[in-house]
């Protein structure tokens, strides 16, 4: 080995670690990620190399249950696999990094058991919660979304993941983001 490729080395060892994705280093630990991210919609363009992604970038709205509070949420995100929308109640795990203005969330890589990646999520809290009715998407003040959550013993932090008590006949209780009883 010449002197320069022993110069060179160190600074290609510097430059692939400085060059490695940001969200690999964050942990995936379950327990690390105490909040819950309802996405209702998003917006993405996925960039390939080949048939492999490379990034996934875009914006969205949803709903983020940190304890006991609930806030709708603007956001712009780029992950290195694409991101999926909730699924009917379905929330994804996440953590702030930035209180209030940045989440990583743990997402799970489909047709993987128990493997998951991180996105960060660059978030615009509002002072209400985003819904669905009869497929339009609505909002609706953060008390009145606790009442129905409560009432329909939906709590995503605290483990209720599905609502309950669904009632056809009440508009109030039926939403399109919560399967009927």
């Amino acid at each position: 080995m010449n002197s320069t490729t022993k110069c060179l080395l160190p600074l290609l060892a510097v430059s692939m670690l400085l060059s490695a994705p940001a969200s690999s280093g964050e942990s995936k630990n379950i327990a690390d990620y105490t909040l819950r991210v309802h996405i209702y919609s998003k917006d993405s363009t996925t960039f390939y190399s080949g048939r492999i992604v490379e990034e996934s970038k875009g914006e969205g709205r949803g709903n983020i249950f940190d304890g006991d509070d609930v806030h709708g949420a603007d956001f712009n995100f780029a992950c290195e696999e694409k991101l999926k929308a909730s699924f009917g109640s379905e929330t994804y795990r996440a953590k702030w990094k930035k209180p209030g203005k940045e989440l990583t969330v743990l997402l799970p890589i489909f047709g993987q058991t128990n493997s998951f990646f991180t996105c960060e999520l660059k978030t615009d809290l509002k002072d209400f919660v985003y819904t669905r009715h009869n497929g339009k998407m609505s909002s609706e003040s953060e008390a009145k979304y606790k009442r129905w959550m409560a009432k329909h013993q939906y709590d995503p932090v605290h483990g209720k993941d599905m609502p309950t008590n669904a009632d056809p006949a009440d508009p109030e209780s039926v939403r399109d983001d919560s399967p009927p009883q």
